[in-house]
Protein backbone atom coordinates (compact mmCIF):
# COMPACT_ATOMS: atom_id res chain seq x y z
CA UNK A 1 0.00 0.00 0.00
CA UNK A 2 1.22 3.51 -0.84
CA UNK A 3 1.24 5.16 2.56
CA UNK A 4 1.87 8.67 1.26
CA UNK A 5 -1.18 8.40 -0.99
CA UNK A 6 -3.31 7.31 1.96
CA UNK A 7 -2.75 10.58 3.82
CA UNK A 8 -5.63 12.98 3.10
CA UNK A 9 -4.00 16.06 1.60
CA UNK A 10 -6.73 18.41 0.32
CA UNK A 11 -5.99 20.28 -2.89
CA UNK A 12 -5.61 24.03 -2.66
CA UNK A 13 -5.75 26.06 -5.88
CA UNK A 14 -5.02 29.59 -6.93
CA UNK A 15 -3.11 32.12 -4.88
CA UNK A 16 -3.71 30.21 -1.70
CA UNK A 17 -1.76 27.24 -3.09
CA UNK A 18 1.22 29.43 -3.87
CA UNK A 19 1.10 31.06 -0.46
CA UNK A 20 0.59 28.08 1.80
CA UNK A 21 0.83 24.89 -0.24
CA UNK A 22 -0.98 21.70 0.77
CA UNK A 23 -1.66 21.50 4.47
CA UNK A 24 -0.45 18.67 6.62
CA UNK A 25 -3.02 16.16 7.87
CA UNK A 26 -4.44 16.67 11.32
CA UNK A 27 -3.78 14.25 14.16
CA UNK A 28 -7.16 12.58 13.65
CA UNK A 29 -6.64 12.24 9.89
CA UNK A 30 -3.18 10.85 10.39
CA UNK A 31 -4.48 8.33 12.90
CA UNK A 32 -7.20 7.18 10.49
CA UNK A 33 -4.63 6.80 7.71
CA UNK A 34 -2.42 4.59 9.85
CA UNK A 35 -5.44 2.63 11.01
CA UNK A 36 -6.45 2.01 7.38
CA UNK A 37 -2.89 0.92 6.67
CA UNK A 38 -3.03 -1.54 9.57
CA UNK A 39 -6.43 -2.88 8.49
CA UNK A 40 -5.45 -3.36 4.86
CA UNK A 41 -2.16 -5.03 5.77
CA UNK A 42 -3.88 -7.39 8.17
CA UNK A 43 -6.73 -8.17 5.75
CA UNK A 44 -4.29 -8.85 2.90
CA UNK A 45 -2.14 -11.14 5.03
CA UNK A 46 -5.20 -12.99 6.30
CA UNK A 47 -6.64 -13.38 2.81
CA UNK A 48 -3.36 -14.65 1.39
CA UNK A 49 -3.00 -17.10 4.27
CA UNK A 50 -6.44 -18.61 3.67
CA UNK A 51 -5.98 -18.69 -0.11
CA UNK A 52 -2.49 -20.16 -0.30
CA UNK A 53 -1.93 -22.04 2.96
CA UNK A 54 -5.20 -23.22 4.45
CA UNK A 55 -3.57 -26.35 5.82
CA UNK A 56 -0.99 -24.28 7.66
CA UNK A 57 -3.63 -22.02 9.19
CA UNK A 58 -5.72 -25.00 10.28
CA UNK A 59 -2.65 -26.69 11.77
CA UNK A 60 -1.66 -23.56 13.69
CA UNK A 61 -5.18 -23.19 15.10
CA UNK A 62 -5.35 -26.86 16.06
CA UNK A 63 -1.93 -26.92 17.73
CA UNK A 64 -2.61 -23.69 19.58
CA UNK A 65 -5.90 -25.06 20.91
CA UNK A 66 -4.19 -28.31 21.87
CA UNK A 67 -1.47 -26.41 23.72
CA UNK A 68 -4.04 -24.18 25.44
CA UNK A 69 -6.17 -27.13 26.55
CA UNK A 70 -3.10 -28.95 27.85
CA UNK A 71 -2.12 -25.94 29.97
CA UNK A 72 -5.70 -25.61 31.18
CA UNK A 73 -5.70 -29.22 32.39
CA UNK A 74 -2.33 -28.80 34.12
CA UNK A 75 -3.33 -25.59 35.89
CA UNK A 76 -6.65 -27.10 36.90
CA UNK A 77 -4.84 -30.02 38.51
CA UNK A 78 -2.45 -27.64 40.27
CA UNK A 79 -5.31 -25.61 41.80
CA UNK A 80 -7.06 -28.81 42.91
CA UNK A 81 -3.80 -29.92 44.53
CA UNK A 82 -3.60 -26.65 46.47
CA UNK A 83 -7.20 -27.02 47.61
CA UNK A 84 -6.62 -30.58 48.83
CA UNK A 85 -3.23 -29.85 50.41
CA UNK A 86 -4.05 -26.59 52.23
CA UNK A 87 -7.01 -27.15 54.51
CA UNK A 88 -7.17 -23.65 55.99
CA UNK A 89 -9.24 -21.33 53.78
CA UNK A 90 -7.32 -18.19 54.75
CA UNK A 91 -3.96 -19.83 54.03
CA UNK A 92 -5.29 -21.13 50.71
CA UNK A 93 -6.47 -17.67 49.67
CA UNK A 94 -3.19 -16.11 50.73
CA UNK A 95 -1.22 -18.76 48.80
CA UNK A 96 -3.21 -18.23 45.59
CA UNK A 97 -2.81 -14.46 45.99
CA UNK A 98 0.97 -14.90 46.34
CA UNK A 99 1.09 -17.15 43.27
CA UNK A 100 -0.85 -14.60 41.21
CA UNK A 101 1.31 -11.72 42.44
CA UNK A 102 4.60 -13.44 41.66
CA UNK A 103 3.37 -14.76 38.30
CA UNK A 104 2.12 -11.41 37.06
CA UNK A 105 5.05 -9.47 38.56
CA UNK A 106 7.49 -11.73 36.73
CA UNK A 107 5.56 -11.32 33.48
CA UNK A 108 5.44 -7.57 34.02
CA UNK A 109 9.24 -7.37 34.25
CA UNK A 110 9.64 -9.60 31.21
CA UNK A 111 7.15 -7.53 29.20
CA UNK A 112 9.05 -4.33 30.01
CA UNK A 113 12.30 -5.72 28.63
CA UNK A 114 10.75 -7.67 25.77
CA UNK A 115 8.61 -4.81 24.44
CA UNK A 116 11.49 -2.34 24.73
CA UNK A 117 13.90 -4.61 22.88
CA UNK A 118 11.40 -5.43 20.10
CA UNK A 119 10.48 -1.75 19.78
CA UNK A 120 14.16 -0.89 19.39
CA UNK A 121 14.38 -3.32 16.48
CA UNK A 122 11.27 -1.86 14.85
CA UNK A 123 12.14 1.82 15.32
CA UNK A 124 15.87 1.88 14.67
CA UNK A 125 16.64 -1.22 12.57
CA UNK A 126 13.72 -1.38 10.12
CA UNK A 127 13.60 -0.22 6.49
CA UNK A 128 9.88 0.46 6.90
CA UNK A 129 10.65 3.02 9.59
CA UNK A 130 13.10 4.80 7.28
CA UNK A 131 10.31 5.02 4.69
CA UNK A 132 7.79 6.31 7.22
CA UNK A 133 10.22 8.99 8.40
CA UNK A 134 10.35 10.33 4.85
CA UNK A 135 6.57 10.95 4.90
CA UNK A 136 4.87 13.91 6.61
CA UNK A 137 3.81 11.59 9.45
CA UNK A 138 4.52 12.78 12.98
CA UNK A 139 7.13 11.03 15.06
CA UNK A 140 4.53 10.17 17.70
CA UNK A 141 2.40 8.36 15.16
CA UNK A 142 5.33 6.33 13.81
CA UNK A 143 6.33 5.30 17.32
CA UNK A 144 2.75 4.30 18.17
CA UNK A 145 2.48 2.35 14.93
CA UNK A 146 5.61 0.35 15.73
CA UNK A 147 4.71 0.14 19.43
CA UNK A 148 1.49 -1.68 18.57
CA UNK A 149 3.50 -4.31 16.70
CA UNK A 150 6.02 -4.71 19.50
CA UNK A 151 3.24 -5.00 22.06
CA UNK A 152 1.58 -7.76 20.07
CA UNK A 153 4.74 -9.77 19.49
CA UNK A 154 5.90 -9.41 23.10
CA UNK A 155 2.57 -10.23 24.76
CA UNK A 156 1.07 -13.07 22.72
CA UNK A 157 3.00 -15.57 24.84
CA UNK A 158 1.64 -13.95 28.00
CA UNK A 159 -1.92 -14.39 26.73
CA UNK A 160 -1.25 -17.98 25.68
CA UNK A 161 0.22 -18.88 29.08
CA UNK A 162 -1.90 -16.69 31.34
CA UNK A 163 -5.39 -17.24 29.97
CA UNK A 164 -5.58 -21.01 30.68
CA UNK A 165 -4.40 -20.43 34.26
CA UNK A 166 -7.02 -17.73 34.87
CA UNK A 167 -9.82 -19.77 33.31
CA UNK A 168 -8.76 -22.89 35.26
CA UNK A 169 -8.87 -20.97 38.53
CA UNK A 170 -12.32 -19.65 37.69
CA UNK A 171 -13.59 -23.16 37.02
CA UNK A 172 -12.04 -24.62 40.19
CA UNK A 173 -13.34 -21.77 42.40
CA UNK A 174 -16.84 -21.70 40.82
CA UNK A 175 -16.38 -18.07 39.79
CA UNK A 176 -19.42 -16.13 38.53
CA UNK A 177 -19.88 -15.38 34.83
CA UNK A 178 -18.71 -11.78 35.05
CA UNK A 179 -15.28 -13.08 36.11
CA UNK A 180 -14.76 -14.51 32.62
CA UNK A 181 -16.10 -11.32 31.03
CA UNK A 182 -13.50 -9.26 32.91
CA UNK A 183 -10.52 -11.44 31.96
CA UNK A 184 -9.82 -9.87 28.58
CA UNK A 185 -10.15 -6.20 29.69
CA UNK A 186 -7.92 -6.88 32.69
CA UNK A 187 -5.23 -8.58 30.60
CA UNK A 188 -5.23 -5.93 27.86
CA UNK A 189 -5.04 -3.04 30.33
CA UNK A 190 -2.26 -4.77 32.25
CA UNK A 191 -0.22 -5.58 29.13
CA UNK A 192 -0.26 -1.98 27.96
CA UNK A 193 1.40 -0.60 31.12
CA UNK A 194 4.70 -2.58 31.08
CA UNK A 195 4.74 -2.37 27.28
CA UNK A 196 4.56 1.43 27.37
CA UNK A 197 7.17 1.58 30.14
CA UNK A 198 9.49 -0.56 28.02
CA UNK A 199 8.90 1.73 25.03
CA UNK A 200 9.68 4.87 27.06
CA UNK A 201 12.86 3.32 28.43
CA UNK A 202 13.89 2.28 24.91
CA UNK A 203 13.50 5.84 23.58
CA UNK A 204 15.30 7.45 26.51
CA UNK A 205 18.19 4.98 26.54
CA UNK A 206 18.81 5.29 22.80
CA UNK A 207 18.57 9.07 23.12
CA UNK A 208 21.27 9.17 25.81
CA UNK A 209 23.57 6.31 24.81
CA UNK A 210 25.72 8.26 22.28
CA UNK A 211 26.62 10.77 25.00
CA UNK A 212 26.75 8.45 28.02
CA UNK A 213 27.84 5.02 26.88
CA UNK A 214 30.46 4.69 29.61
CA UNK A 215 27.97 5.81 32.25
CA UNK A 216 25.44 3.24 31.04
CA UNK A 217 28.02 0.46 31.16
CA UNK A 218 29.11 1.52 34.65
CA UNK A 219 25.52 1.52 35.88
CA UNK A 220 24.97 -1.93 34.35
CA UNK A 221 28.08 -3.36 36.02
CA UNK A 222 27.19 -1.83 39.39
CA UNK A 223 23.65 -3.17 39.12
CA UNK A 224 24.92 -6.65 38.28
CA UNK A 225 27.29 -6.52 41.27
CA UNK A 226 24.51 -5.44 43.61
CA UNK A 227 22.25 -8.24 42.38
CA UNK A 228 25.04 -10.74 42.97
CA UNK A 229 25.66 -9.43 46.49
CA UNK A 230 21.94 -9.56 47.26
CA UNK A 231 21.67 -13.12 45.94
CA UNK A 232 24.66 -14.23 47.99
CA UNK A 233 23.25 -12.62 51.12
CA UNK A 234 19.98 -14.49 50.65
CA UNK A 235 21.83 -17.74 49.99
CA UNK A 236 24.07 -17.70 53.05
CA UNK A 237 21.51 -16.13 55.37
CA UNK A 238 18.73 -18.59 54.59
CA UNK A 239 17.18 -20.86 57.17
CA UNK A 240 16.30 -24.49 56.76
CA UNK A 241 12.67 -25.52 57.05
CA UNK A 242 10.94 -28.80 56.38
CA UNK A 243 9.07 -28.94 53.11
CA UNK A 244 5.27 -28.41 53.06
CA UNK A 245 5.06 -27.69 56.78
CA UNK A 246 3.28 -24.64 58.28
CA UNK A 247 6.65 -23.00 58.92
CA UNK A 248 7.62 -23.65 55.31
CA UNK A 249 4.41 -22.05 54.01
CA UNK A 250 4.87 -19.04 56.31
CA UNK A 251 8.47 -18.63 55.19
CA UNK A 252 7.51 -18.84 51.51
CA UNK A 253 4.68 -16.33 51.89
CA UNK A 254 6.92 -13.91 53.77
CA UNK A 255 9.54 -14.12 51.03
CA UNK A 256 6.91 -13.33 48.39
CA UNK A 257 5.68 -10.18 50.11
CA UNK A 258 7.76 -8.02 47.76
CA UNK A 259 5.21 -8.76 45.01
CA UNK A 260 2.31 -7.38 47.12
CA UNK A 261 3.31 -3.73 46.87
CA UNK A 262 0.20 -1.63 46.31
CA UNK A 263 1.80 0.41 43.51
CA UNK A 264 2.54 -2.59 41.28
CA UNK A 265 0.14 -3.12 38.33
CA UNK A 266 0.55 -6.86 38.86
CA UNK A 267 -1.03 -6.49 42.31
CA UNK A 268 -3.95 -4.52 40.84
CA UNK A 269 -4.48 -7.27 38.28
CA UNK A 270 -4.31 -10.19 40.71
CA UNK A 271 -6.46 -8.43 43.34
CA UNK A 272 -9.11 -7.47 40.80
CA UNK A 273 -9.33 -10.96 39.32
CA UNK A 274 -9.44 -12.71 42.70
CA UNK A 275 -12.20 -10.37 43.84
CA UNK A 276 -14.14 -11.06 40.65
CA UNK A 277 -13.86 -14.80 41.28
CA UNK A 278 -15.53 -14.52 44.71
CA UNK A 279 -19.20 -15.32 45.20
CA UNK A 280 -19.62 -13.97 48.73
CA UNK A 281 -20.12 -10.39 49.87
CA UNK A 282 -18.71 -10.81 53.38
CA UNK A 283 -17.93 -7.70 55.38
CA UNK A 284 -16.84 -5.65 52.39
CA UNK A 285 -18.39 -2.27 51.93
CA UNK A 286 -18.89 -2.95 48.21
CA UNK A 287 -19.66 -6.19 46.46
CA UNK A 288 -16.66 -8.10 45.06
CA UNK A 289 -17.50 -7.33 41.42
CA UNK A 290 -17.69 -3.60 42.17
CA UNK A 291 -14.24 -3.60 43.76
CA UNK A 292 -12.97 -5.70 40.87
CA UNK A 293 -14.23 -3.07 38.42
CA UNK A 294 -12.49 -0.44 40.54
CA UNK A 295 -9.15 -2.21 40.02
CA UNK A 296 -9.92 -2.44 36.31
CA UNK A 297 -10.49 1.32 36.20
CA UNK A 298 -7.16 1.83 37.98
CA UNK A 299 -5.41 -0.30 35.36
CA UNK A 300 -7.13 1.49 32.46
CA UNK A 301 -6.36 4.96 33.80
CA UNK A 302 -2.68 4.11 34.29
CA UNK A 303 -2.53 2.52 30.83
CA UNK A 304 -3.91 5.74 29.31
CA UNK A 305 -1.42 7.80 31.30
CA UNK A 306 1.45 5.63 30.04
CA UNK A 307 0.10 6.06 26.51
CA UNK A 308 0.19 9.85 26.85
CA UNK A 309 3.68 9.73 28.36
CA UNK A 310 4.92 7.50 25.53
CA UNK A 311 3.60 9.82 22.81
CA UNK A 312 5.04 12.87 24.60
CA UNK A 313 8.46 11.23 24.84
CA UNK A 314 8.36 10.08 21.21
CA UNK A 315 7.57 13.55 19.93
CA UNK A 316 10.60 15.04 21.64
CA UNK A 317 13.39 12.51 21.28
CA UNK A 318 12.66 10.01 18.49
CA UNK A 319 13.76 11.84 15.34
CA UNK A 320 16.87 13.22 17.02
CA UNK A 321 17.73 9.79 18.46
CA UNK A 322 17.26 8.13 15.08
CA UNK A 323 19.54 10.66 13.35
CA UNK A 324 22.25 10.44 16.01
CA UNK A 325 22.20 6.65 16.06
CA UNK A 326 22.39 6.48 12.26
CA UNK A 327 25.27 8.96 12.20
CA UNK A 328 27.10 6.96 14.87
CA UNK A 329 26.76 3.75 12.84
CA UNK A 330 28.21 5.33 9.72
CA UNK A 331 31.11 6.82 11.71
CA UNK A 332 32.19 3.54 13.28
CA UNK A 333 35.61 2.23 12.36
CA UNK A 334 36.15 -1.48 11.76
CA UNK A 335 37.91 -3.13 14.65
CA UNK A 336 40.35 -5.99 14.80
CA UNK A 337 39.27 -9.50 15.68
CA UNK A 338 37.66 -9.89 19.10
CA UNK A 339 39.10 -12.29 21.66
CA UNK A 340 35.96 -14.47 21.53
CA UNK A 341 36.47 -14.96 17.80
CA UNK A 342 40.08 -16.06 18.33
CA UNK A 343 39.01 -18.41 21.12
CA UNK A 344 36.36 -20.04 18.91
CA UNK A 345 38.84 -20.48 16.07
CA UNK A 346 41.26 -22.25 18.39
CA UNK A 347 38.65 -24.33 20.22
CA UNK A 348 37.11 -25.56 16.94
CA UNK A 349 40.40 -26.54 15.31
CA UNK A 350 39.00 -30.03 14.63
CA UNK A 351 36.36 -28.54 12.25
CA UNK A 352 36.88 -27.54 8.65
CA UNK A 353 38.11 -23.97 8.03
CA UNK A 354 34.85 -23.05 6.28
CA UNK A 355 32.72 -24.30 9.17
CA UNK A 356 34.89 -22.46 11.70
CA UNK A 357 34.49 -19.17 9.82
CA UNK A 358 30.74 -19.62 9.56
CA UNK A 359 30.57 -20.32 13.29
CA UNK A 360 32.55 -17.15 14.06
CA UNK A 361 30.27 -15.18 11.73
CA UNK A 362 27.13 -16.31 13.61
CA UNK A 363 28.76 -15.46 16.94
CA UNK A 364 29.62 -11.97 15.67
CA UNK A 365 26.06 -11.38 14.50
CA UNK A 366 24.78 -12.46 17.91
CA UNK A 367 27.31 -10.29 19.76
CA UNK A 368 26.61 -7.18 17.70
CA UNK A 369 22.83 -7.43 17.98
CA UNK A 370 21.66 -6.06 21.37
CA UNK A 371 18.17 -7.45 20.73
CA UNK A 372 19.52 -11.00 20.95
CA UNK A 373 22.09 -10.95 23.72
CA UNK A 374 20.08 -8.61 25.96
CA UNK A 375 17.02 -10.89 25.95
CA UNK A 376 19.28 -13.90 26.47
CA UNK A 377 20.97 -12.33 29.50
CA UNK A 378 17.72 -11.00 30.98
CA UNK A 379 15.74 -14.23 30.88
CA UNK A 380 18.54 -16.57 31.87
CA UNK A 381 19.71 -14.07 34.50
CA UNK A 382 16.25 -13.99 36.05
CA UNK A 383 16.16 -17.78 35.99
CA UNK A 384 19.57 -18.00 37.66
CA UNK A 385 18.39 -15.54 40.31
CA UNK A 386 15.36 -17.77 40.94
CA UNK A 387 17.56 -20.86 41.33
CA UNK A 388 19.89 -19.02 43.71
CA UNK A 389 16.91 -18.00 45.83
CA UNK A 390 15.76 -21.61 46.27
CA UNK A 391 16.66 -21.81 49.91
CA UNK A 392 18.22 -24.94 51.20
CA UNK A 393 15.67 -26.89 53.17
CA UNK A 394 15.77 -30.16 55.03
CA UNK A 395 13.42 -32.95 54.13
CA UNK A 396 12.86 -36.53 55.12
CA UNK A 397 11.82 -39.56 53.10
CA UNK A 398 8.23 -38.37 52.80
CA UNK A 399 9.28 -35.24 50.91
CA UNK A 400 12.08 -36.57 48.70
CA UNK A 401 9.57 -37.13 45.91
CA UNK A 402 8.52 -33.48 46.05
CA UNK A 403 12.11 -32.27 45.81
CA UNK A 404 12.71 -34.57 42.85
CA UNK A 405 9.56 -33.22 41.17
CA UNK A 406 10.67 -29.61 41.72
CA UNK A 407 14.06 -30.37 40.18
CA UNK A 408 12.48 -31.83 37.04
CA UNK A 409 10.05 -28.92 36.84
CA UNK A 410 13.05 -26.59 36.88
CA UNK A 411 14.49 -28.63 34.04
CA UNK A 412 11.25 -28.27 32.08
CA UNK A 413 11.23 -24.50 32.69
CA UNK A 414 14.76 -24.16 31.35
CA UNK A 415 13.74 -26.18 28.30
CA UNK A 416 10.65 -24.08 27.67
CA UNK A 417 12.62 -20.83 27.92
CA UNK A 418 15.23 -22.26 25.57
CA UNK A 419 12.46 -23.20 23.10
CA UNK A 420 11.32 -19.57 23.01
CA UNK A 421 14.87 -18.45 22.19
CA UNK A 422 15.36 -21.06 19.48
CA UNK A 423 12.02 -20.00 17.98
CA UNK A 424 12.82 -16.30 18.27
CA UNK A 425 16.47 -16.29 17.16
CA UNK A 426 17.59 -19.63 15.69
CA UNK A 427 14.60 -20.38 13.47
CA UNK A 428 14.74 -17.00 11.61
CA UNK A 429 18.52 -17.14 10.99
CA UNK A 430 18.32 -18.35 7.38
CA UNK A 431 15.27 -16.23 6.62
CA UNK A 432 17.03 -13.06 7.74
CA UNK A 433 19.54 -13.41 4.91
CA UNK A 434 16.68 -12.04 2.77
CA UNK A 435 17.79 -10.36 -0.44
CA UNK A 436 21.40 -11.32 0.28
CA UNK A 437 20.51 -14.99 0.20
CA UNK A 438 22.09 -15.45 -3.25
CA UNK A 439 25.51 -14.76 -1.70
CA UNK A 440 25.33 -18.11 0.08
CA UNK A 441 25.10 -19.85 -3.31
CA UNK A 442 28.24 -18.10 -4.57
CA UNK A 443 30.40 -18.91 -1.57
CA UNK A 444 33.01 -21.68 -2.02
CA UNK A 445 31.34 -23.52 0.83
CA UNK A 446 29.22 -26.63 0.79
CA UNK A 447 25.57 -25.84 1.57
CA UNK A 448 25.50 -28.55 4.22
CA UNK A 449 28.33 -26.76 6.04
CA UNK A 450 26.25 -23.58 6.22
CA UNK A 451 23.40 -25.40 7.93
CA UNK A 452 25.64 -27.46 10.22
CA UNK A 453 27.41 -24.27 11.26
CA UNK A 454 24.12 -22.78 12.43
CA UNK A 455 23.29 -26.01 14.25
CA UNK A 456 26.62 -26.00 16.09
CA UNK A 457 26.15 -22.36 17.03
CA UNK A 458 22.68 -23.10 18.44
CA UNK A 459 23.63 -26.34 20.19
CA UNK A 460 26.85 -25.18 21.84
CA UNK A 461 25.43 -21.74 22.68
CA UNK A 462 22.46 -23.31 24.45
CA UNK A 463 24.14 -26.27 26.16
CA UNK A 464 26.61 -24.23 28.21
CA UNK A 465 24.17 -21.86 30.01
CA UNK A 466 21.38 -24.43 30.33
CA UNK A 467 23.59 -27.14 31.85
CA UNK A 468 25.09 -24.62 34.28
CA UNK A 469 21.63 -23.44 35.34
CA UNK A 470 20.44 -27.00 35.94
CA UNK A 471 23.59 -27.75 37.93
CA UNK A 472 22.94 -24.65 40.06
CA UNK A 473 19.35 -25.77 40.69
CA UNK A 474 20.46 -29.28 41.70
CA UNK A 475 23.10 -27.95 44.07
CA UNK A 476 20.56 -25.69 45.80
CA UNK A 477 18.07 -28.55 46.13
CA UNK A 478 20.72 -31.07 47.28
CA UNK A 479 19.83 -33.54 44.61
CA UNK A 480 21.36 -37.03 44.59
CA UNK A 481 24.39 -37.53 42.28
CA UNK A 482 22.50 -40.00 40.09
CA UNK A 483 19.73 -37.47 39.43
CA UNK A 484 22.32 -34.77 38.68
CA UNK A 485 23.76 -37.00 35.95
CA UNK A 486 20.25 -37.66 34.61
CA UNK A 487 19.50 -33.94 34.59
CA UNK A 488 22.69 -33.06 32.73
CA UNK A 489 22.07 -35.77 30.15
CA UNK A 490 18.45 -34.69 29.71
CA UNK A 491 19.50 -31.06 29.34
CA UNK A 492 21.99 -32.04 26.64
CA UNK A 493 19.28 -34.01 24.82
CA UNK A 494 16.91 -31.05 25.00
CA UNK A 495 19.48 -28.59 23.66
CA UNK A 496 20.41 -30.81 20.70
CA UNK A 497 16.80 -31.60 19.84
CA UNK A 498 15.56 -28.01 20.09
CA UNK A 499 18.48 -26.81 17.96
CA UNK A 500 17.77 -29.48 15.34
CA UNK A 501 14.08 -28.56 15.20
CA UNK A 502 14.75 -24.82 14.87
CA UNK A 503 17.50 -25.10 12.24
CA UNK A 504 15.73 -27.81 10.25
CA UNK A 505 12.36 -26.06 10.13
CA UNK A 506 14.08 -22.75 9.39
CA UNK A 507 15.66 -24.31 6.30
CA UNK A 508 12.43 -26.01 5.20
CA UNK A 509 10.18 -22.95 5.59
CA UNK A 510 12.25 -19.79 5.08
CA UNK A 511 10.55 -16.42 4.72
CA UNK A 512 12.97 -14.37 2.62
CA UNK A 513 10.68 -11.35 2.25
CA UNK A 514 10.28 -10.55 5.93
CA UNK A 515 13.03 -8.56 7.67
CA UNK A 516 11.70 -8.68 11.24
CA UNK A 517 12.69 -11.81 13.21
CA UNK A 518 9.69 -11.25 15.50
CA UNK A 519 7.27 -11.50 12.58
CA UNK A 520 9.08 -14.55 11.21
CA UNK A 521 8.88 -16.25 14.61
CA UNK A 522 5.19 -15.35 14.92
CA UNK A 523 4.36 -16.88 11.52
CA UNK A 524 3.31 -20.41 10.73
CA UNK A 525 6.80 -21.88 10.81
CA UNK A 526 7.69 -20.16 14.08
CA UNK A 527 4.43 -21.25 15.71
CA UNK A 528 4.93 -24.81 14.51
CA UNK A 529 8.49 -24.74 15.83
CA UNK A 530 7.33 -23.53 19.26
CA UNK A 531 4.56 -26.13 19.53
CA UNK A 532 6.76 -29.02 18.41
CA UNK A 533 9.46 -27.87 20.81
CA UNK A 534 6.99 -27.79 23.71
CA UNK A 535 5.72 -31.30 22.90
CA UNK A 536 9.30 -32.55 22.63
CA UNK A 537 10.23 -31.03 26.01
CA UNK A 538 7.22 -32.58 27.75
CA UNK A 539 7.98 -36.01 26.24
CA UNK A 540 11.68 -35.98 27.19
CA UNK A 541 11.09 -34.71 30.73
CA UNK A 542 8.33 -37.25 31.39
CA UNK A 543 10.47 -40.14 30.11
CA UNK A 544 13.26 -39.26 32.53
CA UNK A 545 11.24 -37.88 35.45
CA UNK A 546 8.66 -40.64 36.03
CA UNK A 547 11.13 -43.53 36.58
CA UNK A 548 13.29 -41.35 38.84
CA UNK A 549 10.23 -40.22 40.80
CA UNK A 550 9.49 -43.82 41.83
CA UNK A 551 13.09 -45.03 42.03
CA UNK A 552 14.49 -42.57 44.59
CA UNK A 553 11.85 -43.04 47.35
CA UNK A 554 12.16 -46.80 46.95
CA UNK A 555 15.92 -46.61 47.53
CA UNK A 556 15.57 -44.34 50.56
CA UNK A 557 12.96 -46.65 52.12
CA UNK A 558 15.17 -49.73 51.61
CA UNK A 559 12.61 -51.03 49.14
CA UNK A 560 15.19 -51.30 46.42
CA UNK A 561 14.41 -53.50 43.43
CA UNK A 562 16.53 -53.99 40.35
CA UNK A 563 13.62 -53.33 38.07
CA UNK A 564 13.32 -49.73 39.38
CA UNK A 565 16.88 -49.10 38.21
CA UNK A 566 16.06 -50.83 34.95
CA UNK A 567 13.07 -48.51 34.51
CA UNK A 568 15.33 -45.47 35.00
CA UNK A 569 17.82 -46.80 32.46
CA UNK A 570 15.03 -47.64 30.00
CA UNK A 571 13.42 -44.22 30.33
CA UNK A 572 16.71 -42.42 29.72
CA UNK A 573 17.53 -44.70 26.81
CA UNK A 574 14.19 -44.01 25.13
CA UNK A 575 14.67 -40.28 25.79
CA UNK A 576 18.12 -40.43 24.17
CA UNK A 577 16.73 -42.26 21.12
CA UNK A 578 13.87 -39.77 20.83
CA UNK A 579 16.32 -36.89 21.11
CA UNK A 580 18.51 -38.43 18.42
CA UNK A 581 15.55 -38.82 16.07
CA UNK A 582 14.32 -35.29 16.81
CA UNK A 583 17.78 -33.92 16.06
CA UNK A 584 18.56 -35.91 12.93
CA UNK A 585 15.19 -35.99 11.11
CA UNK A 586 14.55 -32.21 11.00
CA UNK A 587 18.19 -31.62 10.04
CA UNK A 588 18.00 -34.15 7.20
CA UNK A 589 14.78 -32.61 5.91
CA UNK A 590 16.26 -29.13 6.23
CA UNK A 591 19.47 -30.15 4.43
CA UNK A 592 17.45 -31.63 1.58
CA UNK A 593 15.31 -28.51 1.24
CA UNK A 594 18.37 -26.26 1.46
CA UNK A 595 20.23 -28.19 -1.26
CA UNK A 596 17.26 -27.92 -3.63
CA UNK A 597 16.59 -24.24 -2.90
CA UNK A 598 17.21 -21.84 -5.79
CA UNK A 599 18.83 -18.54 -4.84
Amino acid sequence: MNFAASLPLPQVTGAAAKASGPRLPSVAEEGRAFWRLRQRTFATSLRQAFETSRLRVALVIFLSLFFWIGLFVLFGGAFRFLTNTIGNAATHTQTVQAIYNVFFASLMVMLVFSSGIILYSGLFCSHETALLLSTPARAERIVLYKFQESLFFSSWGFVLLGSPMLVAYGVESNAPLYYYALLLPFMLAFIYIPGAVGGILCLLIVHRIPQARLHAMAILLIGTLLVGIFAGWILWGSKENNLLTPLWFQDMLSRLQFSEHRLLPSWWLSSGLLLAARNDIGSLRFTPWAESVMFLVVLLSNALFCHVLLTWTAGRVYRQSYSELLAERTARQPRQGFWIDRFIMRASAFLSPQLRLLLVKDVRVFRRDPVQWSQFLIFFGLLALYFVNIRRFSYDVNYSGWVNMISFLNLAVVGLILSTFTTRFIYPMLSLEGRRFWILGLLPVDRDSILWGKFLFAAVGSCVPCCLLILLSDMMLRIAPLVIVIHQTTCLILCLGLSGIAVGLGAMMPDLREESPSKIAAGFGGTLNLVLSAIYIVAIVLLTALPSHFYLPAVEQDDYHLWWLSAVAAGNTVAALLGMMTTILPMRMGLKAFREMEF
